[in-house]
């Protein structure tokens, strides 16, 4: 179901079509190189970067090339600040509470290894929440005698806001969620989560690396002290970006983890001040052409507008997500009363990681989900691996449609045997060549 900012209202998928028209969908492929050759449904991966981002990176290099790259980025120091603006806006927040990183795991362990654990205390977190956040809070947990307590789902699959209550207290130090997790659509309830970090005093840290660019995040709507993204996702920035946003009165109740030059300042004597704001996380040396690139890319999002870019790809997802549950052999896994553009099922009787290959074979980009990326999931449900589809704006409802007749072709396809090739022709029909099961009979493919 297509969402709005908060948690999220939903909105009829059927505006999807009119987004369409409106955000100029054509325009935007011609300028995007990669729709020229393949369907792209893999932006929880990475998104495709468009001809502007490129270009503002590739001046940035030439420049580096002639000048030097101090120079370069002495120059470009009105555009980074820029990029900082661009960041705030899209979270709702202020420059000054933005920090850079060269991916969006550094800037989520800057935030969490920042939060002051004593022996007792509680991290509280869902049975959706990435991997690399679960091993964190565990080896935080073990080191500092805390204790990390995961939330159950309630009867939609989305974390239980009632448990959540009734577990959040004193002792609880931080609440840590993936406002989307990378194992499916799920829209975590993120308001009322920030609702309760509030009242009982935690702190609430908002991992938003799939949800920045795919639909509006607000942090004050949210309620959220820190929030992590990534630009090279739903926001088709370069891959090397990440940032961080900490909320001003936060900032006190956090003691960064890692002291440097670009964090702190000598004193004169034995000791040294913190930089203002956020910018006491980051690190003095960042990648300027993907500085740069990342503003762009942010700045597009912005220009095109979240709520329409949320309505469009959440359509999209809808559509597809439709499609698929209602093909034979073929089962969708998304949870949630409220989902997003991310796609996830599983064809029977077919590796996700074979389907997959078969679906690059035939020229549409997908991933698969991981049992390791998704621990307290995999403990719950035991899903995984699945075929995770994840469309973007720039897609079209012709590309949708195409990725779910392959799908289709596969799941009539006979048990056992290899794929050698698996490619469209014949009108908008399916051919492979399949080996080692001695079925020459193609008369089961459209």
């Amino acid at each position: 179901m297509p969402v709005s900012p908060g948690h999220m209202a939903p909105v009829p998928a059927t505006q999807g079509q009119s987004v369409s028209m409106r955000i100029g969908i054509e325009a935007l492929r011609a300028e995007t190189p990669g729709c020229a050759g393949r369907i792209h449904l893999n932006n929880a991966g990475a998104g495709l970067m468009s001809q502007p981002t490129l270009d503002v990176m590739t001046a940035h290099l030439l420049r580096e090339a002639e000048i030097g790259g101090y120079e370069a980025a002495a120059e470009a120091q009105p555009a980074v600040a820029v990029t900082y603006e661009a960041i705030a806006e899209l979270v709702g927040g202020r420059s000054d509470e933005v920090a850079l990183f060269d991916n969006a795991t550094h800037a989520w362990n800057a935030a969490f290894y920042s939060v002051p654990l004593r022996p007792g205390d509680q991290i509280l977190t869902g049975r959706a929440e990435y991997g690399s956040n679960v091993l964190a809070y565990w080896q935080a947990a073990r080191r500092a005698g805390a204790e990390v307590v995961v939330v159950p789902n309630d009867e939609h699959g989305q974390l239980d806001v009632a448990a959540l209550e009734r577990l959040a207290g004193q002792r609880t130090r931080l609440i840590g969620v993936s406002y989307v997790p990378t194992s499916g659509g799920l829209v975590q309830p993120v308001a009322e989560i920030g609702r309760i970090a509030r009242a009982c005093g935690a702190l609430f840290l908002l991992d938003a690396t799939q949800s920045a660019g795919q639909f509006p995040v607000n942090v004050d709507a949210i309620g959220c002290h820190m929030l992590t993204g990534t630009g090279r996702k739903f926001l088709r920035g370069p891959r090397g970006t990440g940032f961080l946003w900490v909320r001003t009165s936060a900032l006190d109740r956090l003691d960064p983890f890692v002291a440097e030059i670009g964090s702190a300042t000598w004193d004169g004597h034995q000791g040294f001040t913190w930089a203002p704001g956020a910018r006491r996380f980051a690190t003095w040396e960042h990648s300027y052409v993907n500085v740069l690139g990342l503003g762009a890319a942010v700045r597009q999002a912005l220009d095109l507008g979240l709520e329409d870019i949320g309505r469009r790809t959440a359509a999209l997802g809808d559509r597809l997500r439709g499609q698929l549950a209602g093909l034979p052999g073929v089962t969708v896994h998304d949870l949630g009363q409220i989902r997003c553009a991310i796609v996830t099922a599983k064809i029977d009787g077919l590796a996700a990681e074979q389907a997959a290959g078969a679906l690059a074979r035939a020229g549409v980009n997908v991933s698969t989900t991981v049992p390791e990326d998704n621990p307290l999931d995999t403990q719950d449900r035991g899903v995984h691996p699945l075929i995770r589809f994840s469309p973007h704006y720039y897609n079209t409802e012709d590309e949708i449609d195409r990725a779910t007749e392959l799908v289709a072709g596969l799941a009539r396809l006979p048990a056992g045997g290899s794929f050698l090739a698996f490619t469209g022709r014949r009108r908008s029909g399916l051919r492979r060549v399949w080996a080692e099961s001695g079925r020459p009979d193609h008369s089961a493919l459209p």
